[in-house]
C-alpha cells in the first residue's frame, strides 16, 4: 500500500463511519454536557477571543463548532467527504440559530491535516481532537502547523492511547513508519512527536472531567474507558 492508498483508506473509513459517529456525539442525554466540558477545555488552551483557529481533522465539526461558540473564527478541514457533509449541515443550522448574535459559524473545507494548504502565519491556534493517532506522519504534520502559526501561536491536541493491543487491520496494510502514534504505549510519545515537529513548551494535561462523563454515560461502542489528555505547545 502506498502513502496515498493509506490516506484514501483512512478517508473511506471515516466517510463510512460518519453518520453513526455524529449520531453518537449528538445523543441528547450527553450532548450539552459534552459541549460544556469541552468548551472549558478549549477556552483554557486557546488565546483570548476572537482568534483565528484551524481545526485539523475536524470530522463532523464538534470541536470547530464548540470553539466558534467561544467567539473564535474557526476553519475546519478534513479529507473525508462524508464527515465534511455532516459538518456543513451543522454549520448551516448554526448559522440560522445564531443569526444576529455576532457569532460566526465555522467554515469547513477539504484539507489534509498533515499538509494544510494555507499561507504562513494564517492562524493563532491549531487544534484537533482524536487526530494525532491517525496522522500518517505526525512530525511532518506538526511542522506544517508551526508554519501556519503566528509568533507565539498554540497547538492544542486532545487524544489518548486507543489501541494498546495494536491497530490491527483497521485501515488495511500500513506502509512502514506510517501512523506511528497508533502504536503509542505512552502519551509521552505523542508529546515527543510534537516537540520534534518544532513546538516548544509542550505539556500534557489529563482530562479527568471527560473520563467522569464517560464513566457516567458510557463510551462509544467498541471502545474502552481510557484517560484522555490535552497536549499543548506553542510556536517559539
Amino acid at each position: 500500500m502506498t502513502e496515498q492508498q493509506l490516506q484514501d483508506s483512512i478517508n473511506d473509513y471515516w466517510t463510512r463511519r460518519a453518520p453513526d459517529y455524529d449520531a453518537y456525539q449528538q445523543r441528547p442525554e450527553r450532548r450539552d454536557l459534552d459541549v460544556a466540558v469541552w468548551a472549558d477545555i478549549w477556552s483554557a488552551a486557546l488565546p483570548e477571543a476572537p482568534a483565528d483557529v484551524l481545526d485539523v481533522g475536524t470530522g463532523s465539526g464538534h470541536v470547530a463548532r464548540t470553539i466558534a461558540g467561544l467567539g473564535h473564527r474557526v476553519t475546519g478541514i478534513d479529507l473525508s467527504p462524508g464527515m465534511l457533509e455532516i459538518a456543513a449541515e451543522h454549520a448551516a443550522s448554526d448559522a440560522c440559530a445564531v443569526a444576529g448574535s455576532g457569532m460566526t459559524p465555522p467554515r469547513f473545507l477539504t484539507g489534509d491535516a498533515v499538509a494544510p494548504d494555507f499561507a504562513e502565519q494564517s492562524f493563532d491556534a491549531v487544534v484537533g481532537r482524536y487526530v494525532m493517532w491517525t496522522l500518517r506522519d505526525p512530525e511532518a504534520a506538526v511542522a506544517s502547523w508551526v508554519r501556519l502559526l503566528r509568533p507565539g501561536g498554540v497547538v492544542a491536541m486532545a487524544d489518548s492511547l486507543w489501541f494498546t493491543d495494536g491497530l490491527g487491520e483497521l485501515y488495511g496494510e500500513r506502509p512502514e513508519g506510517h501512523l506511528p502514534l497508533a502504536d503509542a504505549r505512552s502519551i509521552d510519545e505523542v508529546a515527543d512527536a510534537m516537540r520534534r515537529g518544532g513546538l516548544v513548551d509542550v505539556s500534557v494535561t489529563p482530562l479527568e472531567q471527560v473520563r467522569e462523563l464517560d464513566r457516567e454515560h458510557g463510551v462509544a461502542p467498541g471502545h474502552d474507558l481510557v484517560l484522555q489528555h490535552l497536549l499543548t505547545g506553542r510556536r517559539g
